[in-house]
């Protein structure tokens, strides 16, 4: 009897369990390497705001999140680039009408091992060492010696999926340019950095929010022997740092119900002092506590 009445207590709970996720709403949010930390560290915040909505977070890249909302699998697509106008009216082929929110800001830091003895590096500069035609292949070129490296420059990008990669190309390279070849393509954000970590004679690119103290980030300059100016959450929101760049998320038309709630979560204080705890700049002014 006791063991009926036991089993019975358990199908009630597992029922109630179960009924009560129904009940959540669920916003697929999809995309951004560069903004996973930041969108996971949202969606884990986010209950204690509206308990009865769910955020799921994956990344995989801005192209990933943007063929997502084409296809219509995702609520949210977050990007590090804009989507490009062939995405726009492929979306709208298939029934998608994205629209865009800029949810902070980001410096595209340059990063080289804590050997390297670079301090400062212009887009020029980076532009012959990134090229298809390189003018640069070793840091000796540049009449730099870096211990532990002997061999060529160790060129580290990002997949041709990213947002990362597209913004860097386009800043950097120009929107005609083309990187070389050889380069390792790493598929995330730390990827590269733990790569540059080990690597003398490396150098990469990433967002800022994935530094550590295990490696150097470069001052950059518009042009070779002018002021270069440091990555940082202040020069990247006033954008006098030369690789800043906005963050987006895209939702299918202008956000209705739980959607809507919670894009505007994200851009009020609470969530923006959140991206700005994950070392991104806010989209505006902020207060906080």
């Amino acid at each position: 009897m006791n063991f009926k009445i036991v089993f019975f207590c358990s199908m009630l709970t597992a029922i109630a369990v179960t009924q009560s996720a129904q009940a959540r709403e669920l916003i697929q949010n999809k995309g951004s390497d560069t903004l996973v930390n930041v969108a996971q560290a949202w969606a884990e915040a986010y209950p204690e705001v509206n308990p009865d909505v769910a955020v799921a977070v994956s990344g995989g890249g801005s192209g990933t999140g943007i063929a997502s909302m084409i296809n219509g699998t995702v609520d949210i697509a977050n990007s590090s680039r804009k989507m490009k106008d062939k995405e726009m009216a492929l979306a709208e082929e298939h029934g998608q009408h994205p629209v865009e929110h800029v949810v902070g800001f980001d410096a595209l830091a340059v990063f080289i091992h804590q050997d390297n003895p670079v301090k400062s590096l212009s887009i020029e500069q980076l532009k012959d060492i990134y090229s298809r035609k390189p003018k640069v292949r070793k840091w000796s070129d540049m009449g730099i010696t870096v211990p532990g490296c002997k061999d060529e420059i160790v060129v580290v990008s990002r997949q041709n999926n990213s947002g990362t990669y597209a913004y860097f190309k386009e800043a950097v390279l120009g929107k005609k340019g083309k990187y070389r070849q050889g380069t390792l393509d790493m598929h995330g954000s730390k990827d590269v950095v733990d790569l540059v970590e080990k690597t003398p004679c490396a150098i990469g690119y990433s967002g800022l929010a994935y530094a550590t103290d295990h490696l150097q980030t470069v001052c950059i300059s518009k042009e070779t022997g002018g002021s270069c100016v440091e990555p940082s959450v202040e020069t990247a929101s006033d954008r006098t740092y030369p690789i800043a760049r906005p963050l987006f998320m895209y939702t299918n038309g202008e956000p209705q119900g739980a959607i809507k709630e919670y894009m505007d979560w994200i851009k009020s204080d609470a969530g923006q002092c959140i991206l700005l705890g994950k070392g991104y700049a806010p989209a505006g002014s902020v207060s906080c506590k």
